[in-house]
């Protein structure tokens, strides 16, 4: 009688079964590479969700004009964001903190701790083969501290729209004063500020039918028509690709730092945000208007602007992936 092998008795036949498998459904990790072109030093939080691996780090330093790229698995989910005004506390006995987005992880790793609103999240949810789909969004449901725009700057096959989606206006600029957080440095949602279940989609809210845009989602939504405004808001802001595909996640896409502190002197109906009419973009790349990026995030960008899109983020991801391999 031939010998029957059992895959639960086999690890290294489970294992080759596994690769194989991956190998057919043509399963491909993703590239996500964090870009800063703020004015100042952001600390990116990185929080995988449930069930899914940690990433190689789950916060990191990124100075302005630099870049960083991480591996995900296929099938992982989990979110990023961006904290800022991090530095150790002489008067908290020396413990690390940051002024938005903090995860109180007392450090600049968060260990698997999550965002304190209000901050400005990107939401992942990656395929488990090329054959299946990308979900991905940017939300202000916790509120908006940073501007973000997330763009695929992979080759991915059929499947979704692979569109850029994110938030370039400056939200602190023109967040109402009821909203405003500590010295304007965020804007903080309806439900942080009030808790009530029409502003929180709970209770007898907990439903699209129920649960409307508020006035105050409304804001957000004028200024950031792709991103999420409050729970419910999943037609315009859910965007999907190809499973396989490569992303960059640039924190403060238009050259002009946006306002923090400063925006406790603006007023409330402000809508501009600043743009460079030329930016240099690392190795040499000149890209002549940055305002494009910010039709990236309402819609409104032309197809050519577009492959400038791809092309600018696969330099990117080239050059930090590079950096990565020669500092090892």
């Amino acid at each position: 009688m031939g010998t029957v092998f059992s895959l639960r008795e086999s690890p290294v036949l489970w294992l080759a079964v596994h690769l194989l498998l991956l190998m057919l459904l043509g399963a491909k990790a993703s590239t996500f590479a964090f870009v800063n072109k703020c004015g100042q030093t952001v600390w990116p939080g990185i929080l995988s969700n449930a069930g899914s691996p940690a990433l190689e780090s789950t916060g990191f330093e990124l100075p302005a004009a630099s870049s960083r790229a991480f591996q995900a698995p296929t099938g992982w989910s989990g979110r990023f964001w961006a904290r800022t005004g991090c530095s150790a506390a002489a008067a908290s006995g020396g413990a690390w903190s940051c002024a938005t987005g903090d995860c109180g992880s007392g450090q600049v790793e968060c260990d698997g701790a999550g965002a304190a609103p209000p901050a400005t999240l990107v939401e992942f949810t990656l395929a488990t083969s090329s054959a299946g789909k990308d979900f991905y969004d940017v939300s202000l449901v916790d509120g908006y501290n940073l501007p973000i725009v997330v763009e695929v700057s992979g080759t991915p096959g059929a499947g979704g729209s692979c569109a850029a989606t994110g938030c370039v206006a400056d939200l602190n600029r023109m967040c109402p004063t009821e909203l405003r957080a500590a010295e304007g440095e965020a804007c903080r949602s309806a439900c942080e500020t009030f808790g009530t279940p029409e502003f929180c989609c709970s209770g007898a809210y907990a439903n699209p039918t129920t649960c409307r845009p508020s006035t105050y989602s409304q804001i957000f939504k004028s200024a950031c028509p792709k991103s999420y405004s409050y729970a419910f808001d999943d037609p315009t802001s859910t965007f999907t690709c190809a499973g396989g595909a490569d992303y960059t996640i640039t924190f403060c896409p238009g050259s002009s730092t946006p306002s923090q502190k400063s925006s406790r002197n603006s007023s409330t109906s402000s809508t501009t945000t600043a743009t460079s009419t030329s930016s240099e973009i690392g190795g040499g790349l000149t890209v002549e208007d940055d305002s494009w990026l910010a039709s990236l995030a309402t819609g409104d960008a032309t197809t050519a602007r577009g492959a400038v899109s791809i092309l600018y983020s696969s330099f990117i991801t080239a050059t930090s992936l590079a950096w990565t391999l020669l500092l090892q």
